[in-house]
């Protein structure tokens, strides 16, 4: 399914089941693939998953510098408008995370509860490093298998237990098949605007984090994490007490939120919200 946005590009989402509204934002270069392993544990809920401007099915955007989190985040709140959702439940994944300590600050009565997944008003400059390592750059390999093998060796270390076909499903979750070839399911330039916005004076994430006082909030850590530092998740605990925390064994970022630790912070967090 697409919906139009107010400046009209055609942006994909998903919407599944019935219940409580619970809204999944990817991170920055994913898709809706992103959720494929909590839809296949969640249930009795409402699904809703966006794919940001640029990625996947979504339409690119011809101004590259619009590949921003305000803008991503006035898409969502288009997207529940379109939908009729006055407020949703938040799942944001690494820059979904960020979007979602937006709109909180925007627009907080659309907000029924935010799920972090590893992210917080902090980014480990070790995982923005490895991120700008890759983003942008078409793979060198040639089919999906050579794609999981390369994906294996840079990332296996934090992900230690998954399979050679579990590989294989991130691989095709991230990359598509074209006549060209194997490439990035997403704008290259996504690169070009990471570039230009970090020669920008770079903002306090932290009143953004406190904006979300007074909603249920959680937060899910991947154990190998290099973005989200355990000094920071320790500052947001300080600050939000009442904040259901995950550290998942065997992830890095991100977790995929089917493991144990993240079920059981998330079914936790919904139960607050619809107490």
């Amino acid at each position: 399914m697409k919906f139009t946005t107010s400046d009209g590009l055609q942006l994909a989402y998903e919407d599944e089941g019935e219940g409580l509204p619970v809204l999944c934002l990817p991170g920055l270069t994913r898709n809706a693939r992103d959720f494929d392993d909590l839809a296949g544990v969640l249930k009795g809920v409402r699904l809703i998953r966006l794919t940001y401007r640029g990625r996947g099915d979504s339409d690119r955007d011809p101004n590259y510098m619009n590949y921003n989190v305000p803008q991503e985040a006035k898409d969502v709140l288009e997207l529940l408008d379109h939908l009729g959702v006055e407020r949703a439940l938040y799942v944001g994944t690494s820059r979904g995370g960020i979007i979602a300590m937006l709109t909180a600050a925007m627009a907080k009565s659309r907000i029924s509860g935010v799920i972090l997944n590893d992210i917080g008003p902090e980014i480990d400059t070790t995982g923005l490093d490895r991120i700008m390592d890759y983003l942008g750059i078409q793979p060198k390999a040639k089919t999906f298998v050579e794609a999981a093998k390369a994906l294996q060796q840079t990332m296996g270390a934090e992900f230690p237990d998954l399979t050679d076909a579990d590989w294989e499903v991130q691989a095709t979750r991230w990359l598509e098949m074209t006549p060209e070839g194997l490439r990035l399911n997403y704008d290259p330039k996504l690169r070009d605007a990471m570039i230009e916005q970090a020669k920008q004076e770079q903002p306090d994430l932290w009143p953004l984090f406190d904006a979300m006082d007074g909603l249920p909030l959680a937060l899910i850590r991947g154990a190998n994490s290099d973005l989200l530092s355990e000094a920071s998740v320790a500052e947001m605990r300080r600050r939000r007490p009442d904040m259901i925390y995950a550290n998942v064994p065997g992830r890095g970022h991100v977790p995929f939120l089917n493991e144990p630790e993240a079920v059981g912070a998330i079914t936790q967090l919904i139960a607050k919200v619809t107490a």
